[in-house]
């Protein structure tokens, strides 16, 4: 049918329906220890922040005690998560970071 859109034969045969996946909001945790510069330099080299954007995300972190880096796909959330505890330990710091669903 032109002008139509149509599943794919596959996806007629099963049944199944094609679904939007969830999106998870990464979110970095204050604490006593980690240093301002350390969290900029995290967000802008695992989140790709500008250093501006980066500044006013670890104000938040500091002010608020928690601040959004992102909005992901569980798999790309949780692989952010995991850099940043990985970086983290690699400098000594508690720094932690979670995801929840959006």
């Amino acid at each position: 049918m032109p002008g139509s859109q149509r599943l794919p034969e596959a996806m007629e045969e099963t049944g199944q329906e094609l679904r939007e996946p969830k999106w998870y909001r990464v979110i970095l945790h204050n604490d006593d220890y980690t240093t301002m510069r350390f969290v900029i330099e995290i967000l802008v080299s695992v989140f790709h922040k500008p250093v501006a954007e980066a500044a006013k995300i670890m104000l938040d972190v500091h002010r608020r005690k928690k601040g959004v880096c992102g909005t992901y796909t569980y798999d790309i959330a949780s692989s952010k998560v995991a850099q940043v505890h990985f970086l983290a330990r690699q400098r000594e710091f508690p720094l932690k970071c979670s995801l929840e669903e959006a």
